[in-house]
């Protein structure tokens, strides 16, 4: 008998948010294969590898629609996924190298204890800015997930009504 899961489980297992699921279900990207007969989205083994291919296309920062078109019309191929995927990486690196070169900068300018100008300071916090993005968007989905299963705690373990009080 197949597996399946409902909409909690499989955003525990994919690492997302159940919003993030229900999103993705709302602009028609990645929907469930049934449902329950209590109206619970079920999702099967099937539904597994069209959302790992959502998060790898997601990974290259292609965007919803673009994600969308793609597994539609198969418009990237395999060769040209790994290239935006390589290319991906080395401007990452890129932005790591920048950000050393210029705190290893910082570093002798302290040591020599010169000053720094106002341009050199900007240079520093445009790279630091940079490098910072991707932590803080982390953070946020983390944060989502937090947030999604205290919801789902809430919707499981509803809070008695008043007792009235004599």
């Amino acid at each position: 008998m197949p597996k399946e899961w409902k909409v909690g489980e499989l955003a525990k297992l994919a690492g997302l948010t159940i919003r993030t699921l229900r999103y993705y279900d709302q602009i028609g990207l990645f929907s469930p294969s049934g449902h329950s007969v209590a109206g619970y989205r079920l999702y099967g083994e099937s539904d597994l590898s069209r959302l790992q291919q959502i998060l790898s296309l997601k990974e290259l920062g292609l965007s919803l629609e673009e994600i969308k078109s793609v597994l539609a019309g198969d418009q990237l191929s395999l060769f040209d996924i790994v290239s935006l995927q390589m290319e991906r990486l080395k401007e990452n690196i890129r932005v790591q190298q920048k950000l050393l070169s210029e705190l290893e900068n910082v570093s002798g300018r302290m040591q020599r204890n010169e000053p720094f100008t106002v341009e050199q300071f900007a240079e520093i916090m445009r790279v630091m800015r940079l490098n910072h993005e991707k932590f803080f968007a982390e953070r946020k989905s983390s944060w989502d997930l937090h947030l999604d299963r205290l919801g789902e705690y809430l919707d499981d373990n509803p809070e008695e009504p008043d007792k009235e009080e004599k």
